[in-house]
This record gives C-alpha cells, sequence and structure tokens, in this order.
C-alpha cells in the first residue's frame, strides 16, 4: 500500500511542476508580447535630409532606417563618384537616431570629424559623404 502512496505522490508533484513551467513559459510569453507591442508603437520622428551644396529639394523619410548611397536600392541616392554604392545608414533606436558608416571608400564625417562606430546625431547636425554635404534637420515630438 505504500509503493500506491508514493507512487500518487510522485505523479502530483510531476503534476504540480508541469502547471508551474507552463504558468512560467505563458507570463514570459505575455511580457515579450507587450514589450513588443511597446517598441512597435514608438512614435518614430521624421528626420530630413537637406543638400548643402546644390539646389535639390528636402527629402524627408518617417522609417526607422535610412540607407544612403549611389546604388539605387538606398533610401536616399547620391549621385556622386564619390560616395560608395552603399555608404552610410541612420537608424532609429533606443529614442535617437544614429548614423553608422557602412565600409564606405571615402569614410563618414560628422560635423568634420570622421566616425568609425554608430554615433548619435541631432537636429542640425553635417554629414559629409565623399565630397556631398547633407545637413540632417529631425521633428521634435510632443
Amino acid at each position: 500500500m505504500s509503493a500506491v502512496l508514493v507512487l500518487f505522490v510522485r505523479i502530483i508533484i510531476a503534476v504540480c511542476l508541469y502547471v508551474f513551467a507552463g504558468y512560467a513559459i505563458y507570463t514570459l510569453w505575455r511580457e515579450l508580447k507587450y514589450a513588443n507591442e511597446r517598441r512597435v508603437a514608438e512614435i518614430i520622428p521624421s528626420i530630413s535630409i537637406n543638400y548643402l551644396d546644390s539646389a535639390e529639394q528636402t527629402t524627408t523619410f518617417s522609417q526607422n532606417e535610412i540607407t544612403m548611397g549611389r546604388e539605387t536600392s538606398n533610401d536616399l541616392i547620391i549621385s556622386d563618384e564619390t560616395v560608395s554604392s552603399h555608404h552610410a545608414k541612420l537608424s532609429h533606436r533606443h529614442r535617437q537616431w544614429w548614423l553608422e558608416d557602412l565600409q564606405s571608400t571615402n569614410g563618414t564625417f560628422l560635423n568634420n570629424e570622421r566616425i568609425y562606430t554608430p554615433t548619435v546625431i541631432v537636429s542640425g547636425d553635417e554629414v559629409i559623404l565623399g565630397n556631398v554635404s547633407l545637413l540632417i534637420m529631425i521633428s521634435s515630438i510632443k
């Protein structure tokens, strides 16, 4: 009779462990789902890029990643021989805009200083890609 009792206790303990593990997994899934919804709902401030050297128009973007370069697959196409095919990238992370050089030949400069790692940019910064100077304007969100 004691063997039956031990078996019954083992089954109850196993069921309790499975219920606990299921509840823990459900809780983690729910938290990840809410965190993802908050991230998706984050408002991305629009960014305007003005050419300083020519009379071309201002280009405004509202997406969270902008690629710049000579190739037509970029979001901002710059027709200049000194600009690489995929020269630089602007991305919105951690509520800030970041500028990153994509291993370009002539480098990417932020306010006349060459950047080697992703760098935070603010409204009014000057970005130089090859011989092309760009003025960055970031809209403010209230």
